[in-house]
């Protein structure tokens, strides 16, 4: 064969490798109280010696709590992706009380997390079920503009989501309706309008031609509102031409709300509506506010999928772990902010700091914020 030209062609692939790290640990005694020192590598996550001398290094933690807690990958999946792809062998206990430890480490940045959601002038709120021990508990979320925080509950009530927010919250709650919700008194309120349309699609659906009209024209009004928003937002009107549309839209619902018909379906949705009233049309009278809580349903998608996979947690340290854990990733995802390099740093602190995903805060160790974790018992 005659070579007639060299062509370059490219290749890119992983290195399977684990790297071991080995210290070697100047330990003495003060000469005064005759306690016991040692030094400490930059690269060190522990000062444990003896029975604690073998650890696991901050990357393949960071790994691990990433595949675990963000990607919803089972204890088992991600030590066989730690196995397969870098000859690291773990147990799945050994991993449990890795992220365990690590948790504690970022404790005072999720407490910061926590404050900042007190804060924030905008919460998208919701809940979903989670099992703990194999019984039924409860993850709430709380998504603001700059943070994202969840917690796992024994309940769905106001004394669960009070535990975030705190009782005197004031600032707007974005939901979906639940009803405890709206204990929260001092706040103000936006009923999720996504909810609502996809109420009325489904009631128009199955219903006969006569008992459609009602939920077809729920669903029209509340597009009209939602088109509203956009023409306002594009320039199109302004803020008097807003409220006043705004004000004839409220009419239009309360003059279907007096003439509903009797069909028991029909009914049930203008008793809904009739109690959500003053808050559906809330994002009108607020220009920038989200109309739907789409923004928590996303941040709680994540923790479905998990508990389908896994179904959840066996304790409530593990329960912990996860609160922790998963909105430190989240947030860190929110902002736009590297989780990895950031706990692995972390980690590598030869004391507690709390990361700069909190924000304006300048905590250490010595300065701890002073919102406390929600608690987690049963």
């Amino acid at each position: 064969m005659q070579t007639e030209s060299c062509q370059a062609q490219y290749q890119e692939d992983i290195v399977r490798e684990t790297v071991v790290r080995r210290f070697d640990i100047a330990v003495g005694r003060c000469r005064g109280c005759a306690r016991q020192v040692q030094g400490r590598h930059p690269l060190q996550t522990s000062d444990a010696l003896g029975v604690g001398a073998v650890q696991l290094g901050p990357e393949a933690l960071t790994l691990a709590a990433i595949l675990n807690k963000q990607m919803g990958l089972s204890l088992g999946h991600t030590q066989q992706v730690l196995s397969y792809g870098f000859g690291l062998e773990a147990s799945r206990a050994g991993l449990y009380r890795a992220l365990a430890r690590m948790a504690r480490r970022t404790e005072p940045t999720y407490a910061g997390l926590v404050a900042t959601a007190r804060q924030s002038l905008v919460n998208g709120v919701d809940e979903t079920g989670w099992k703990v021990g194999g019984r039924l508990q409860w993850m709430h979320v709380a998504v603001s503009a700059q943070v994202t925080v969840y917690a796992i509950l024994p309940g769905r009530g106001y004394e669960q989501s009070v535990t975030i927010l705190g009782a005197d919250y004031d600032g707007f709650l974005v939901h979906d309706g639940w009803a405890p919700y709206y204990r929260f008194r001092s706040a103000f309120h936006q009923s999720c309008v996504s909810h609502l349309l996809k109420r009325c699609r489904e009631m128009a659906q199955i219903a006969s031609p006569a008992a459609a009209a009602f939920p077809l024209a729920v669903l029209d009004l509340l597009r009209i509102s939602l088109q509203l928003r956009d023409r306002y937002e594009q320039g199109e009107i302004s803020e008097h031409g807003l409220y006043s549309t705004t004000g004839r839209v409220m009419a239009k619902l309360d003059r279907m709300l007096d003439t509903v018909d009797q069909n028991p379906a029909n009914q049930r949705l203008a008793r809904h509506l009739d109690h959500e009233r003053p808050w559906i049309f809330t994002f009108l009278y607020c220009p920038g506010l989200d109309a739907t809580n789409n923004a928590a349903e996303r941040a709680i998608r994540g923790m479905v999928i998990a508990r389908k996979v896994w179904g959840g947690n066996r304790t409530w340290e593990g329960a912990r772990t996860q609160q922790v854990l998963v909105s430190v990733l989240r947030t860190c995802w929110q902002q736009g902010k590297d989780a990895f390099t950031r706990i692995v740093s972390l980690l590598r602190a030869p004391q507690t700091v709390t990361l700069d995903i909190v924000p304006g805060a300048d905590y250490t160790a010595l300065n701890p914020p002073s919102i406390p974790i929600p608690c987690l018992t049963p």
